[in-house]
């Protein structure tokens, strides 16, 4: 879908309430035998939708068929993000084709794939680096710590540091997705894609790498 603005004040309440609004009629077409109460899901389902145009500014026959396209009892999706820091602190980072902003390496977990697999795949893909997840630093609330424009899911992001397992040079764009990768002070970062990262979580994730006794953050 359009990449869209992460919503601020009224609308992140908003996209919240049009978030559980989707939720609510996915659940309800996927238990519902009366078609009169199948129709009532449907027309919630496309005001969902709805909402969730307004706020991004995007088009809603978009959103209309990403939430019809969903089956079964709606549950969040699982984004992944993986952290490499150098030795003098530096984190690597991607640009992303989408909104030409910067964030740690990630994406959506694919079935099948173990957590950790999924974020060492992803850094193939993305940073051109094979690297070992080393350990699970944080799993978010993306609405609560990211918001995510105009997207109808709710997203949980886990966080993962990682470590090189080669000396091979980062590359981007490999999947297509990213055109740019380098490493940053985190007093000096780019501007972040912050519903994919936010410097706090960099910070964060920093302070793990520093410190690998720190107990996990979660919500």
């Amino acid at each position: 879908m359009t990449e869209t603005a992460r919503p601020t004040g009224a609308g992140q309440r908003l996209h919240a309430i049009a978030v559980e609004l989707a939720a609510m009629a996915q659940n309800g077409l996927n238990y519902a035998t009366d078609r009169y109460d199948i129709a009532r899901y449907q027309r919630l389902q496309g005001a969902a939708a709805d909402i969730l145009a307004v706020l991004g500014e995007c088009d809603a026959g978009e959103l209309r068929a990403a939430l019809a396209a969903e089956r079964g009892h709606a549950t969040p999706k699982v984004d992944v993000r993986g952290a490499l820091f150098d030795l003098t602190g530096r984190v690597l980072l991607v640009r992303e084709q989408r909104d030409g902003r910067w964030t740690l390496p990630g994406g959506w977990a694919d079935a099948l794939d173990p957590p950790a697999v999924a974020v060492e795949r992803e850094f193939a893909e993305e940073a051109g680096l094979a690297v070992r997840a080393t350990r699970l630093v944080a799993v978010h609330d993306g609405s609560r710590r990211n918001g995510h424009g105009a997207t109808p899911w709710h997203i949980y992001k886990l966080f993962f540091c990682v470590e090189r397992l080669d000396d091979a040079d980062p590359v981007a764009g490999l999947d297509g997705e990213t055109t740019d990768v380098g490493f940053f002070p985190l007093g000096q970062l780019p501007p972040l894609s912050t519903r994919r990262c936010t410097t706090e979580q960099l910070q964060l994730l920093a302070a793990y790498h520093a410190d690998p006794l720190l107990p996990a953050s979660f919500d």
